[in-house]
């Protein structure tokens, strides 16, 4: 039977301005691996993805990523400390408690892709929050 498992995946995550998307990303907290001319690698501990030196409006507009983290607030607390909305033109909204069991906060990049930063919630503060 052959072997089927798998590695990992990433996402090819699209940007306006390449020089711009890769400080912001550094600036959020990832590390840049490597880079080239059209695209860079870029994690966070186990969690990677590969910025793309490639942009259509509709492509970004409608891209969304999800990173789990183990502690949401000291992730919000690093994006508002450092005041990256502002230094980057960008949304970003609060913590808040998700009826699906996280609690995040949306980031924005500087391309519009849209990121979800959160953090599950135990069974106790589902019912606080419910």
């Amino acid at each position: 039977m052959p072997d089927m498992t798998a590695i990992e995946v990433k996402a090819f995550v699209p940007s306006k301005d390449f020089a711009l998307s890769k400080r912001f990303y550094q600036d959020l907290g990832f590390n840049l691996a490597w880079s080239s001319d059209g695209l860079a690698y870029l994690h966070h501990g186990r969690s990677s993805f590969l910025l793309q030196n490639f942009y259509v409006k509709e492509h970004a507009d409608n891209f969304m990523m999800h990173l789990l983290v183990e502690d949401v607030e000291a992730w919000w607390a690093h994006v508002r400390d450092n005041a990256l909305a502002a230094k980057y033109g960008v949304k970003a909204d609060p913590p808040e408690d998700r009826p699906w069991g996280i609690r995040d906060f949306v980031v924005v990049d500087p391309a519009g892709v849209l990121w979800r930063i959160g953090q599950n919630m135990t069974d106790t503060q589902q019912q606080t929050a419910g």
